[in-house]
């Protein structure tokens, strides 16, 4: 939920995106610079509130910088309410993504999904996972994606793996170019949403009954690449195309991360379409799932960089998160 991108590298020059090239933990009680906002984010001794109380509401945190290959590592707890989703979401320019969603209508399961390219030639990516007790305690959620795996894990066990012989569709449709980490809570089930989005959502949302808050206590992130900048050399978007300026693209293959993990523990189908694919480089926010509708129905606050996308050249963020310029690096 709640992504898009503004420029698409597979059709048509894009800026490079800052990169992460690091290992960086950051603890959510207060703000912090390494993450734009977009609506309204508060900060307390229990994280960071995601909190939908309106026809509208749809607060976000976007990192500031992208990691190519990597893990991270999520605290938290996820929002009541039926129609409300809260999500946690890897995502690339160019459509690349990969999640974990909770529906407030069941605090018993999570779902998993990815995406390549925006491409949605099926609908059988997502999976529903047991995850009892979501939204009445911090749970810790993670992700490993490597060039040959991605591993979704609940308090370190996990429940899913992919490999690209598996991803579903043809091409280059494992998810693999360089990814923001976007977290944050939305109204599927806004009456004015689209039916197969209220339907997948389990609304339609009663916003009598909030306001419903999304709380992350506390993110790691390790980027398994080094450098500063990540470059698209060319439009295939396959990882072996991306570019790291003054470090190594490390794609973290080899031998598996988990051989015996689950490949799916059980499977979902009929999702509302996720992307309506456009012929050119610029994108505006789609209207479907599970990107959020346009601004008649959510908030048209914007995401505001320094320098789009990602930080100024020649910053970088310290192990706490923290952007430092270069004349304090």
């Amino acid at each position: 939920a709640q992504t898009y991108t503004t420029c698409n590298p597979t059709a048509g020059q894009c800026p490079d995106d800052s990169a992460l090239g690091r290992s960086v933990n950051i603890d959510f009680s207060s703000a912090s610079d390494s993450f734009a906002p977009s609506g309204t984010v508060t900060y307390d001794s229990n994280g960071a509130s995601f909190t939908v109380a309106k026809s509208g509401d749809s607060p976000q945190l976007t990192s500031k910088w992208y990691i190519m290959f990597g893990k991270v590592e999520v605290t938290l707890k996820a929002a009541p309410g039926a129609g409300i989703v809260s999500s946690f979401v890897m995502q690339s320019d160019d459509l690349d993504e990969i999640d974990w969603e909770w529906l407030g209508a069941d605090s018993t399961q999570v779902q998993t999904n990815y995406f390549g390219k925006g491409q949605t030639t099926t609908y059988n990516r997502g999976a529903f996972h047991p995850n009892t007790g979501n939204q009445a305690e911090f749970i810790k959620y993670s992700i490993e994606w490597t060039s040959t795996q991605i591993v979704w894990s609940i308090d370190d066990n996990p429940v899913r793996t992919l490999t690209p012989d598996i991803a579903t569709g043809s091409g280059n449709l494992y998810p693999q170019t360089p990814m923001q980490i976007k977290i944050g809570a939305w109204s599927g089930g806004d009456p004015s949403n689209a039916p197969g989005t209220i339907e997948w959502a389990r609304g339609p949302t009663d916003y009598s009954k909030g306001p419903f808050t999304m709380q992350v206590k506390s993110l790691s992130v390790s980027d398994y690449s080094t450098g500063t900048q990540y470059k698209y050399g060319d439009t295939s978007g396959t990882w072996q195309s991306i570019v790291s300026v003054g470090g190594k693209i490390n794609n973290g293959g080899g031998s598996p991360i988990e051989s015996a993990a689950p490949a799916v523990t059980s499977s979902s189908s009929g999702q509302p379409i996720p992307f309506i694919p456009k012929s050119s480089s610029e994108f505006t926010t789609p209207s479907v799932y599970p990107w959020v509708p346009e601004a008649t129905t959510m908030s048209t606050a914007t995401v505001s960089y320094t320098t789009l996308p990602g930080l100024p050249s020649g910053w970088t963020v310290s192990s706490s998160g923290k952007v430092v310029p270069p004349s304090s690096a």
